[in-house]
């Protein structure tokens, strides 16, 4: 079985992609700063949770299928709306409150936590139990994401919106990183 230590380490380095992206989206947001945070670390704590489950149930023959286009999809869902948060900058939309939408938040978790499908299907070959892993790693990237979260308010708050042109960049950089690291 795989010691708590092990597992917490898993789940830290799940966690880090959700925790600058929020602190990316973080900058953005205006009003309704705490909905936005428990939302969005809600989100990405329950796909960093349910990705490895899906993995872990799928099996080796998705893994070769989404391994060859992972880091594709996270780059380009991670490149389009950093592009939008850049574009909103550049046009000067101070009225635009920067809320977080319930796509939005959905799509960044989804871009988040396709790397945690593929340690769910390294978990299968363990044999061990997942419950224990998935509730870590959701719990930790809950904690982390919020805190992020919080943190890039607290930037966008300080900076004023044209912070949002640094939280899109930062959007685009970790993803072209996700792309390097899988390409490279």
């Amino acid at each position: 079985m795989m010691d708590l230590v092990t597992i917490l380490f898993i789940a830290a380095g799940l966690a880090m992609d959700a925790f600058a992206v929020s602190i990316a989206k973080g900058i953005t947001v205006q009003d309704e700063r705490m909905r936005s945070a428990v939302l969005l670390a809600s989100l990405f704590g329950g796909f960093q949770a349910l990705m490895p489950l899906s993995g872990w149930l799928a099996g080796l023959g998705f893994r070769d299928a989404i391994m060859e286009i992972d880091h594709w999809i996270a780059f380009l869902l991670l490149a389009l709306i950093g592009a939008k948060m850049i574009w909103d900058a550049l046009k000067g939309d101070d009225d635009e409150d920067g809320g977080l939408t319930v796509p939005i938040a959905l799509t960044l978790a989804v871009a988040t936590s396709i790397d945690a499908l593929m340690v769910g299907l390294s978990f299968a070959f363990l044999e061990d139990s997942i419950i224990l892993p998935i509730a870590v790693i959701g719990i930790v990237t809950f904690l982390l994401s919020f805190l992020g979260f919080m943190f890039g308010c607290s930037l966008g708050k300080a900076f004023g919106g044209r912070i949002r042109m640094i939280g899109g960049v930062i959007l685009i950089m970790i993803g072209f990183k996700i792309l390097a690291d899988h390409l490279l």
